[in-house]
């Protein structure tokens, strides 16, 4: 990777995912946040798990992006995101080619975003009066009651598969 660009403030990325029913109707929230610059995603899908919605958060939030090489902070309230990348559990799933991981089609769009920035994660409790991730929780929950929504392929894709012989 080439170097930061010195003249590029800080990318605050805040995330949040949420599901009703663990699968269920789920939805997403980011917040980017760059200077004074500040834009709001989300989006949500028929039947999914709240983990899927905490990753495409994330996910969502990098590809926004606009110009490579970015610092990125990333906020978030999942502990399953937060940890697989500060406790070293991605890198073990790439080495074993995400073999018995869930959501490995996420995981895999994750590290294309991922690499083209530097990234760190933090993790803040949830449902806990943080002003951003009391607006993601809200973006989320929003999106994941819209009429209409779409099917999260790559949950259905995972499910079909479970069924298949071996």
């Amino acid at each position: 990777m080439t170097k930061m660009e010195p003249d590029r403030p800080p990318i605050f990325l805040y995330t949040d995912g949420a599901s009703s029913g663990n699968p269920g109707p789920g939805g997403y929230g980011a917040i980017l946040r760059c200077g004074s610059y500040e834009k709001e995603l989300s989006g949500g899908f028929a039947c999914t798990t709240n983990n899927r919605m905490e990753l495409l958060a994330v996910i969502m939030g990098l590809e926004a992006i606009r110009w490579d090489h970015a610092r990125v902070e990333v906020w978030s309230d999942s502990s399953y995101v937060v940890k697989a990348i500060n406790e070293g559990w991605l890198e073990k799933w790439q080495r074993k080619q995400f073999a018995k991981v869930k959501n490995p089609d996420l995981w895999q769009r994750f590290l294309a975003a991922y690499r083209r920035h530097y990234v760190s994660f933090h993790w803040i409790k949830g449902h806990a009066g943080h002003p951003e991730n009391e607006r993601c929780d809200r973006l989320a929950v929003a999106a994941g009651h819209q009429p209409d929504l779409p099917q999260d392929s790559g949950y259905l894709e995972t499910q079909s598969d479970m069924f298949e012989e071996r």
